[in-house]
């Protein structure tokens, strides 16, 4: 099971109908912040990943879902500066966990159809990913991602997929 993570309106819930189905994303709505938790079935190839989403506004119930987690999805509004700094500090109380010691992460950077492309790196140096690679022992893999474009989708499946 994989977990996704992060702030509330960073597009969580977008970017996981996106990877269910291409074609599954209304942009004519606006979506709801997630209150609570939602289930979704991931086909790729031949198998169903199943990834659990946990509201942002749960973060400080995220832990009681960590056990036998392998993997975290953390998702960054990347056109959003004033919230990069929070979710970094939410990322960095995830990752700490030692519930996660042997846990893969994805750090998801999304809404990148709506930002500049300088926006990758400032959210990146916001975060301190540079400093914080080198402390952490997890791997972290970053991939740029937008749920309207579809933009970073096929990166994305790819490591859900990956044992």
């Amino acid at each position: 099971m994989t977990l996704c993570l992060g702030p509330t309106g960073a597009g969580k819930t977008l970017l996981l109908k996106k990877l269910q189905n291409i074609e599954n994303v209304d942009t004519t709505a606006t979506s709801v912040p997630t209150v609570g938790t939602n289930m979704f079935a991931i086909k790729i190839d031949t198998e169903v990943h199943q990834i659990r989403e946990l509201g942002g506004i749960m973060s400080p119930l995220w832990s009681r879902y960590f056990e036998g987690i392998q993997k975290i999805m953390y998702v960054v509004d990347a056109s959003n500066l004033c919230q990069i700094s929070a979710a970094g500090v939410l990322f960095y109380t995830i990752i700490a966990n030692p519930m996660l010691a042997n846990a893969k992460f994805l750090l998801v950077l999304t809404k990148m159809d709506v930002s500049y492309r300088q926006m990758r790196n400032e959210a990146l140096l916001m975060l301190q990913m540079r400093r914080f690679e080198k402390e952490i022992q997890q791997k972290i893999t970053i991939t740029e991602a937008s749920a309207i474009s579809g933009e970073g989708r096929e990166e994305i499946l790819n490591w859900i997929k990956k044992k």
